[in-house]
């Protein structure tokens, strides 16, 4: 890689820091096996003039390579291979009804917006539609009659767990007919709902014991322990564009919500590993020796466009990327406004975080930062700054 245009990364997002866009981030790119740019710039919590511990701004923490972020839907990647994984054992089949694992989720009505009515679903939702957003489903941050539903019935609260969410989703009416239309959504918290019904334990102890433990991600859970909280990013108190006030969500204890759409916390090292194992299409070599968690054929599968011509509701698909099985696809080298290769596959989290990966080109890259308001930007950024390297 151009060594030159590397250091550009660095410079393009130290530029942002001293210009106040950013707080601060940490990005890594490895390319052919090899890390060829690891970098961290600005601070760490650079929120308010003290922090909680009286500490003056001046002496703020720099962001380190071990900075833990919360990463939100970049989660999502890694409940998908939870998933998978389960499938290869011959536990779970995609073709499965939702609520074989869910009963909430037997008899839903499809919300008709042109009458006003509700219309039986024309089939159940399946395990399938849950893991590429057809299912029907929707956010309650959306506007209209369901998002209402969505927020009088709590989804998504975080003193709900995942039983709770299914229970209480269960019931309203869908978006969509499932199978029909894809749309961002809640989908992937029930999934979570489905993963601990099979394993029957909790989904943060299943992600553990399958993924984070075997590839080495120590400091990736559901929440920061006391240990790591001086390590924890955090975002300005205020947006810099906007001014308005910032608040994540908070990773300090342990919470009852363990939403396989957007909880978890990790760095850049560890969210390594785990696309290093993407990449290595399931395999990674790791410090106690090489690893397999699924096979070649598996994360093909996962990383495959599975919405083809289906409509896409929303603005959050790019313009020239399908979507696979918890990741977006690039479906052509051109049509998008990013540059990057047909096949190459992503995902960001609304935190101020992105990711994606480049098979044709044996790459991948991770850009960390708690910045919610810059996401969209910082997802046309990086892939810009980082494919001028090659």
């Amino acid at each position: 890689m151009n060594p030159t245009a590397l250091a550009r990364v660095r410079s393009v997002l130290l530029d942002h820091v001293h210009r106040g866009v950013l707080p601060g981030a940490v990005a890594l790119v490895q390319h052919r096996g090899q890390t060829v740019l690891q970098e961290a710039v600005g601070l760490q919590r650079p929120a308010n003039p003290a922090d909680a511990a009286g500490q003056a701004a001046s002496e703020a923490p720099a962001m380190a390579l071990d900075t833990v972020f919360r990463i939100y839907s970049m989660t999502k990647p890694i409940a998908s291979l939870a998933a998978l994984m389960l499938m290869e054992e011959g536990r779970l089949l995609l073709a499965h009804p939702v609520s074989r694992y869910l009963p909430s989720f037997k008899g839903q009505q499809v919300y008709d917006a042109a009458t006003g009515t509700l219309l039986p679903a024309t089939r159940e939702a399946t395990v399938h539609d849950l893991l590429r957003h057809t299912a029907g489903l929707g956010y309650a941050w959306d506007t209209g009659p369901i998002a209402e539903q969505y927020r009088s019935a709590r989804v998504g609260s975080r003193r709900h767990n995942n039983q709770q969410l299914a229970a209480a989703l269960g019931p309203l009416p869908l978006l969509h007919q499932p199978g029909t239309c894809w749309e961002y959504s809640r989908a992937t918290d029930v999934l979570g709902a489905v993963i601990e019904v099979i394993e029957g334990a909790p989904l943060g102890q299943v992600l553990r014991q399958r993924i984070f433990e075997p590839l080495g991600m120590a400091d990736t859970g559901f929440f920061a322990p006391a240990a790591s909280h001086h390590r924890l990013a955090e975002p300005f108190a205020r947006d810099p564009q906007t001014g308005a006030g910032v608040t994540l969500i908070d990773v300090s204890e342990a919470p009852a919500f363990e939403s396989a759409g957007g909880g978890l916390v990790s760095t850049a090292g560890d969210y390594a590993r785990f696309l290093q194992l993407l990449l290595g299409r399931g395999a990674v070599d790791t410090a106690t020796g090489p690893v397999r968690l699924v096979s070649r054929a598996t994360v093909d599968f996962m990383t495959a466009d599975h919405i083809g011509p289906l409509p896409r509701a929303g603005g959050i698909l790019p313009t020239g990327y399908g979507f696979g099985l918890g990741v977006a696809v690039r479906t052509a080298v051109g049509h998008a406004t990013r540059p990057g290769c047909a096949g190459h596959y992503s995902w960001s989290g609304m935190g101020g975080t992105f990711f994606f990966v480049d098979p044709a080109e044996d790459l991948f890259a991770v850009l960390l930062t708690q910045a919610p308001g810059q996401l969209e930007y910082l997802c046309e950024l990086f892939p810009a700054l980082v494919y001028a390297s090659l």
